[in-house]
């Protein structure tokens, strides 16, 4: 390779190096550490006040599934409220809501974003009520234990909680591959943090916070979409460290089909994108200041996707191949070697059994789709792309 080859292709190998060996670290350190959970049996010191809201943008399709649920939970009825906070819902649906034991919050928004919704109940909550917010999405079943182990973890001394999301459906090849995508991620960005010593990522939903940090931390936001990293780095900056319950489930409906997908991944990208550079002088400034967290919270923003850095290690391998280089096939070689190990030992053996041999056309439609979304950043980072729930049929 020409000396000027190599300098256009040293950093780029620096990247894809960073992104694989931190993403080796965490798995193999979430295999061996635990995370923050109290036994459910262990008898509570207090009994904390929760309101769980629930934000909702045209979901009327899943609204009262979810609330019927969620109004099961083996925690006092006295102790927790749902709040709805229904954007764009049919007349029926308000209706059939005000049936409920729940409070329900309407808004409407010229442009409709989750963190609108979320900051505007905050801020009608009755002061000095509610020890603990919850946020729950729309499609989400909380396990019944799901509000207790909260509640534990507050007993410890916590103030901000991450819990376990899993996928309520596997019912598509495109919904087990983002219910491994979201286990992935749990072990990573949440067991493996804390196993390091470090916070857990919060996700954007099954996460619970004292009220006024949350405030805090909620009305400092600048994106549309995917409030979640802001959020937490806002948090961390404020000193707050996050734990994860990985006992406590959240059940939350995966994508079903790959239209539906490409769209949620370019709001996903687009945020990620806001957030490195929005963030920057924090992250370096928080790194100055001894904040490992909140410097750790910056760096895991500048992680490549894991679908997109499988395509950019498979293109460099097969770039490799065609040009007969040893240095290229080499290097692309072992790092998807070691992404490869990674990703199986984050996956729980429970959705490879899931998984069939049509299933990986699946996942090469996925890479294709997840390279695609890249078109799509532009418009997703000037308006909220939500993303349907109760679309059970399979578009392309």
């Amino acid at each position: 390779m020409h000396i000027f080859g190599y300098i256009l292709f040293l950093p780029i190998v620096i990247y894809l190096v960073f992104n694989v060996l931190y993403l080796f670290l965490v798995a193999v350190a979430g295999r061996l550490g635990k995370a923050d959970d109290v036994a459910a049996s262990t008898p509570p010191k207090k009994i904390r006040r929760i309101a769980v809201l629930i934000p909702a943008y045209k979901e009327d399709k899943v609204i009262i599934d979810s609330v019927e649920a969620n109004l099961l939970l083996d925690y006092p009825n006295a102790s927790y409220d749902l709040f709805v906070i229904a954007d764009s819902f049919l007349p029926e649906t308000l209706l059939t809501l005000a049936t409920y034991p729940i409070r329900v919050i309407t808004v409407e928004w010229e442009q409709s974003t989750v963190q609108k919704s979320v900051l505007f109940a905050l801020q009608q909550l009755p002061p000095d009520t509610y020890d603990i917010v919850m946020v729950s999405d729309a499609d989400n079943h909380m396990s019944p234990d799901f509000l207790k182990r909260i509640n534990l973890a507050f007993d410890k001394g916590w103030e901000v909680v991450q819990g376990h999301r899993v996928a309520k459906n596997t019912n598509t090849g495109v919904a087990i591959f983002d219910a491994m995508n979201e286990e992935v991620n749990n072990h990573l960005f949440r067991g493996g943090q804390r196993a390091l010593g470090l916070s857990a990522s919060l996700i954007g939903s099954g996460m619970a916070f004292v009220p006024e940090a949350m405030l805090h931390g909620m009305s400092r936001l600048q994106t549309i979409g995917g409030y979640d990293k802001e959020l937490e780095m806002n948090l961390l900056m404020d000193g707050f460290h996050i734990a994860y319950l990985k006992e406590a489930y959240i059940y939350d409906e995966k994508v079903q089909n790959l239209a539906v997908f490409e769209r949620q991944r370019s709001r996903w990208i687009a945020a990620q994108i806001h957030f490195i550079k929005f963030y920057f002088k924090s992250g370096v400034g928080q790194l100055l200041k001894g904040n490992l967290h909140a410097f750790n919270g910056y760096l895991k923003g500048l992680i490549m996707p894991r679908t997109l850095l499988l395509a950019v290690l498979g293109l460099g391998f097969l770039i490799g191949l065609v040009f007969l280089s040893i240095p290229i096939l080499a290097t692309f070689g072992s790092l998807l070697g070691v992404l490869a190990f990674t990703l199986v030992i984050s996956i729980p053996g429970y959705l490879w059994q899931k998984i069939s041999a049509k299933d990986f056309l699946t996942l090469f439609q996925l890479i294709f789709r997840m390279v695609r979304s890249l078109l799509n950043i532009g418009q997703a980072s000037k308006s909220f792309l939500p993303t349907p729930h109760g679309e059970t049929e399979t578009k392309v």
